[in-house]
Formats: C-alpha cells, structure tokens, sequence
C-alpha cells in the first residue's frame, strides 16, 4: 500500500479557504506554521473586522462633545480590539461548528474541519485572543467595561442561532453592533437615546449585509439542516434586504437628529443611501461571488457614515 506524500497532503490541509482574499499577507508572509491561527481569527479576510470595528467609531465619533478633538487614542483601542475580538469570536464560532463547516463547500477548508488545527489548539489561540481583548477594554471607563465584559453572553449564544431560528443574522446583530454602545459609554460615559438608536440602526444593516452573505450558503444550509434569513426569505431576499437597509437609514437619521447634527451628516447619509441602494438593485442572489461581493461593499458603506459623523460634528 502506497503511503501518502507527506508533502502533498500538507499542501492540501495549508490551502485557503474559498472566500478568503487572493494574495493575502498572510498568504504571502506568514511562516506555514502560522497560517491555521491567523485563518482562525479571519486576518485573510478582513471585511468582518472592518464591520465590528465601525459601529464603535460610529459612536465614538457622534458621542464627543461639539467642536472637540477626535479621541484617536480610543480609535487606536477599538481597532485592536476589534482585530483580537472578531478573532476569538471565530475561533468559537469554528469550534461550535466544526462539524457543519465540514459539509459546506466554502467553509469545508477552514483549519478544524481541514486537520489544520486541534480543538484543543482552537481553545488555546481564544485565550489568548480575548486575553488581550481583556488588557484593551481595561484601558476604558468603568461603564465601557462593564459593557464589554456583557457582550460575551451575545458573542457566546450567536453561533447557536442558526441551530434554532430562523434569524441568526439578528443576533449576530446584537453581537457585532455592541460597539456603538460601548463606544459611545467609552467617551460620554452614560447611554441615551442616541446611542440606542445607534445601536438599533447597526443592527438593521446587519441583517441586511450579513443575509447577503448567507445567500452564497443557501443551498449547502439547506441540505445540512442550518437556518438562516436567506433561506428563510427566499426569492423575496431583496426586499427584504432593501427594507433593512430602510431601517439602517431611518434609524442613523434618527441618531443623527437626537445629537443636533447639521448638513454635513446629511450629506453623507444621503452618499450612504445611494451605496445602499446600489447593492440592492445590482445584487444578484444567484451568484455567490457577486454576494460576497455586495457583502464586502459594506465597508464603505460603514466608512462613509463616519465620515459624515466625523465632518458633522467638526464643523459644529
């Protein structure tokens, strides 16, 4: 009996998953060895930072008093945050669904599934990850800790959601938006209005941009029993799409009135509309590259809203 080539085979296993990016640094940089951590906590694919970490610039460029100096400081902190809490968020999220990820044509590479790393290994690499995420949020007020250290229920319930409802993307929602209410706590040390609506705004745009996603997973979710907002809306995923990214706008708009911003946020708004409706109108759902595609437009999507919070408040 042939023995495999060792060499082919560790080829096999160091492959990339399929929607990570072409030519990533950590393709090209990385010692071997590395790479299955940094797939773990996503570094290839870096859209999923971007979208956690907007919501806290979100707030924390609307919660600073009028006329006063951006805290980059606690953009800096919300950055690595991000980075080492979006990782161990995968990581666990790899662990819980190790089994399915296997089945699934585009997750089916990841470093479980694929014999790249050990459940155990995973473990280890969350401990370390939220360890720092730890040593960020400590550098906070203590409301923003608090909020912090709460967000750990929402991150630890969500990779459950798609065994048991049919809105998964909804509490991913609760999860990744949290930032715009730790953010905000972070700089004004309380919550108000503004800052819920904030929160409620990111949670829409959520559902809209993560239910684009799941479109690539539709039929491979189907046949291994996982639900999610894309099967469930079927051929009307696009109007439902459309509608959450109303309610994104409506309630940015609402944020934006309760803070007093002027023309500047407007302005931006009605930028952020136009990409909003641009993904709507030229998404296709049969074409999983052309979701990922939309799915990933969001970051500018998410950096043009700051933007006009940033100029908004500026200028007052």
């Amino acid at each position: 009996m042939t023995k495999p080539d060792p060499e082919v085979t560790s080829a096999k296993t160091d492959q990339a998953p399929a929607d990570a990016l072409p030519g990533h640094w950590v393709e090209r940089w990385l010692p071997a060895s590395w790479r299955p951590y940094a797939r773990l906590s996503r570094l290839d694919r870096p859209i999923g930072t971007w979208l956690l970490l907007l919501p806290g610039w979100w707030a924390i460029a609307l919660a600073r008093p009028d006329g006063a100096p951006l805290d980059y400081y606690l953009l800096l902190l919300f950055a690595i945050g991000s980075i080492v809490m979006r990782g161990a968020g995968c990581t666990f999220n790899d662990i819980v669904d190790r089994n399915f990820d296997g089945q699934v044509e585009r997750t089916r590479l990841r470093p479980i599934p694929s014999g790249q790393v050990t459940v155990t290994q995973a473990w280890i690499w969350l401990v370390a990850q939220s360890l720092i995420g730890f040593a960020v949020l400590i550098q906070m007020n203590q409301l923003a800790i608090l909020l912090g250290i709460a967000s750990l229920g929402l991150v630890t319930i969500y990779p459950f959601m798609k065994r048991i409802t049919w809105w998964p993307q909804f509490f991913l929602g609760l999860a990744f938006n949290w930032g715009a209410v730790l953010g905000y706590a972070a700089v004004a040390d309380t919550l108000d209005w503004t800052a819920l609506a904030l929160y409620a705004a990111g949670i829409a745009w959520t559902l809209g941009y993560d239910t684009v996603y799941a479109l690539q997973d539709k039929e491979d979710d189907a046949l291994i029993g996982v639900k999610s907002t894309a099967r469930l809306f079927g051929d009307r995923a696009k109007l439902w799409i459309a509608l959450f990214y109303d309610l994104t706008l409506i309630g940015l708009a609402i944020a934006g009135g309760l803070a007093g911003l002027g023309w500047p946020f407007w302005v931006g708004l009605a930028l952020a509309a136009c990409h909003l409706a641009w993904q709507v109108v030229a998404l296709d759902p049969e074409n999983p590259q052309d979701c990922l595609t939309k799915f990933r437009a969001n970051r500018d999507t998410g950096l043009i809203v700051f933007a006009a919070f940033l100029l908004a408040k500026l200028i007052a």
